[in-house]
């Protein structure tokens, strides 16, 4: 199955002890540009504030360097992700993004972020962590 992964997902996922692994084998993993550039922030982040251990953001960007999430980026996207954004009375078009992607690409939205997944979810299916498919390692 096709899931498109949001930044709080994906951020989740990096950081568990199996990363990607398990949720990349069972799904196709696909998300907008914008989400490297939003993880690796959150991360640089969150290790600079002493959240997250040096060698644990590193083992993450090194899961996102070298997963298994492919990256959209066309005009389609972001002129889709321009109407969701006024649609929903929202100035910036970041989450959008990902909304447009999941429009486009017929796909599930994974996100774990709940005010996000109540915004959309008469847009798009939502699915959080225990909704999403695994393989069994």
């Amino acid at each position: 199955m096709t899931l498109v992964i949001d930044s709080s997902a994906a951020l989740y996922e990096l950081v568990s002890p199996d990363g990607l692994e398990g949720l990349a084998d069972a799904n196709e993993l696909v998300a907008p540009a914008l989400l490297w550039s939003e993880v690796v922030s959150v991360l640089n982040e969150t290790r600079w504030r002493g959240e997250l251990s040096d060698s644990l953001a590193e083992i993450a960007l090194d899961r996102l360097r070298h997963g298994a999430i492919s990256r959209r980026a066309h005009w389609q996207l972001y002129a889709e992700a321009t109407v969701l954004a006024d649609r929903l009375g929202w100035a910036r078009t970041y989450d959008a993004e990902f909304v447009a992607l999941a429009r486009l690409e017929s796909a599930p939205l994974y996100t774990r972020d709940a005010r996000l997944a109540r915004r959309v979810a008469s847009l798009v299916d939502v699915v959080g962590p225990d909704d999403v498919a695994r393989s069994n390692r």
